[in-house]
């Protein structure tokens, strides 16, 4: 397997799973790597976001544009203080 880089950090799993889904879809190498660590409760990924894609430096470009199609779509988090529609 070729080398694989941190590509970026993902927010939450949801963007995860889009993503993963994505990559496998189009055969791109990566590895999706989750910042959980079940002794400290989770805390690393309220800190970090929920962990981060890895794939060959050749994808890079490519990823990031996935990324950021996927979070313009999705928008920002909803605001809980608001009412909901």
């Amino acid at each position: 397997m070729e080398r694989l880089e941190r590509i970026a950090v993902l927010e939450n799993y949801l963007e995860a799973e889009l993503l993963g889904r994505e990559l496998e879809a189009r055969e791109i190498p990566h590895v999706m790597r989750s910042y959980h660590d079940s002794a400290y409760d989770g805390i690393y990924q309220f800190q970090k976001g929920w962990g981060e894609v890895q794939a060959p430096e050749e994808f890079r470009e490519e990823i990031l544009a996935m990324l950021r199609d996927f979070r313009e779509t999705m928008g920002p988090p909803a605001d809980e203080s608001e009412p909901r529609p």
